[in-house]
């Protein structure tokens, strides 16, 4: 009996590691389209690169101080109040305290006669008649030079 369970337990473990061994799916290929730069304007991008973070670290402050106060059930409403009011605050600094990033948005037209816009943070310099190419799509995409 317990021969039998080792034996199917071995099988399990078995199938577990070999699953684990298999390749993942190949990545879908990037497509990149090539064009001329017919107008290029200023913009900004909204930075929410670390959304949330001033949330997180208002309630682990929040939740240090609170445990300072009191002891026993009064402790660990001070903890949880502590949490709240510093995830809440932390957040509205955060808030205030991000930044856009200035960046332009390029229009530009590709082979086939298709104007394709996209907005992305400054980088290598650009300019209007210039060949390039277009990687990606969605917010993904990216102008390069050629």
């Amino acid at each position: 009996m317990i021969d039998r369970v080792v034996r199917r337990l071995g099988a399990a473990l078995l199938v577990l590691v070999l699953g684990a061994c298999a390749a993942p799916p190949p990545a879908p290929p990037v497509e990149i389209r090539s064009g001329v730069i017919e107008q290029i304007l200023p913009a900004q991008i909204s930075s929410n690169q670390h959304q949330g973070v001033g949330a997180v670290i208002g309630g682990l402050a929040g939740v240090g101080i609170g445990s300072l106060i009191g002891a026993g059930t009064g402790r660990d409403v001070a903890m949880v109040a502590g949490a709240l009011g510093g995830a809440l605050i932390g957040n509205e600094v955060q808030k205030k305290n991000e930044q856009p990033v200035e960046a332009q948005q390029i229009v530009v037209r590709t082979g086939s006669g298709v104007l394709v816009v996209v907005t992305q943070p400054l980088g290598a310099p650009l300019f209007v008649g210039q060949k390039v190419f277009i990687q990606g799509s969605g917010e993904g995409a990216r102008v390069t030079p050629q």
